[in-house]
């Protein structure tokens, strides 16, 4: 087993090998909640993010100024779709697009 820190508030936690019932009764439970729904977003401003999560700040705020400073407002909160896998992705070579909707 093995546990480690990916970055401030983020860990791995390895158990391959180890036989557990949760994690199966866990997967089944969420995908019990999973829903499929269509909606319209609308315009949108967004940039792809490379780095840790915890550095994404700045990039949201580029985003939010670039919209504003071209005479739009922003419309209900930013999302993020995330690119990497964290287990196999160095934390400095994460990829996230931050989309920020617009009006």
């Amino acid at each position: 087993m093995n546990f480690e820190k990916q970055s401030d508030g983020h860990y791995s936690l390895d158990v391959k090998g180890y036989v557990c019932p949760h994690p199966q009764i866990y997967t089944k439970k969420a995908l019990s909640k999973i829903r499929f729904e269509a909606f319209t977003e609308g315009k949108t401003g967004q940039t792809l993010h490379i780095g840790p999560f915890s550095e994404e700040g700045p990039t949201i705020k580029k985003v939010h100024d670039f919209i504003v400073n071209n005479g739009h407002k922003l419309s209900g909160k930013h999302h993020e779709i995330y690119l990497s896998d964290i287990r196999r992705a160095a934390p400095e070579k994460w990829k996230t697009i931050i989309r920020q909707p617009y009006k």
